[in-house]
């Protein structure tokens, strides 16, 4: 069993560079906003939408964890600076771990320039409603860059399976390639 936890800001990537990943190999996807766009028509991104996405997305991890399935890349948008951010991943990474599955670590970077761009593509718009608003999407990409720390500062992440890419002149495609050579996934 592997488990790929792809993180960074919002518009990285995080999602295109997965379903790439899944393409090439037997592990599946699941990206942040499957529970998020399910809920969020209901309660919008208030209180109730994390807390029932929280106890979707861990039902869904132990389900994978406990299954003969090959694994699972998940996305996430981690905020370094929110002690609640590293909690939601190491209970995540436990649930794999006592299953003895291996753990690997994708950070992605990009400018925020090209992080304003692919906010706006197609294929992020077909999988995520809720960023078709595209003023609010931009504001909220903006905003958060105010109030969290969404990339990893050197020597942070201490995992032996872990990888930092800035993929901002590189394509999902290059970016999938670069995780299977990496960890021999």
């Amino acid at each position: 069993m592997k488990f790929v936890l792809i993180f960074g800001p919002q518009a990285v990537g995080k999602m295109t560079v997965g379903q790439e990943l899944a393409q090439k190999t037997q592990l599946k996807l699941f990206h942040n906003h499957m529970t998020l766009e399910l809920l969020s028509p209901i309660f919008g991104f208030g209180p109730e939408t994390w807390r029932l996405s929280d106890l979707f997305r861990f039902e869904v991890f132990k389900a994978v964890a406990n299954s003969d399935l090959e694994g699972m890349i998940f996305t996430y948008v981690w905020a370094f600076n929110e002690k609640d951010d590293w909690a939601f991943v190491d209970k995540l990474c436990t649930i794999f771990e006592e299953k003895g599955a291996e753990i690997y670590f994708v950070e992605l970077e990009a400018d925020i320039d090209e992080r304003k761009v692919r906010n706006k593509s197609p294929n992020r718009l077909a999988h995520k409603p809720s960023k078709r608003d595209l003023e609010w999407s931009d504001n909220e990409l903006k905003s958060s860059m105010n109030h969290y720390r969404l990339n990893s500062f050197a020597g942070e992440i201490t995992r032996k399976n872990f990888i930092k890419i800035n993929n901002t002149n590189l394509g999902p495609k290059e970016v999938a390639v670069k995780i299977k050579e990496k960890f021999g996934i």
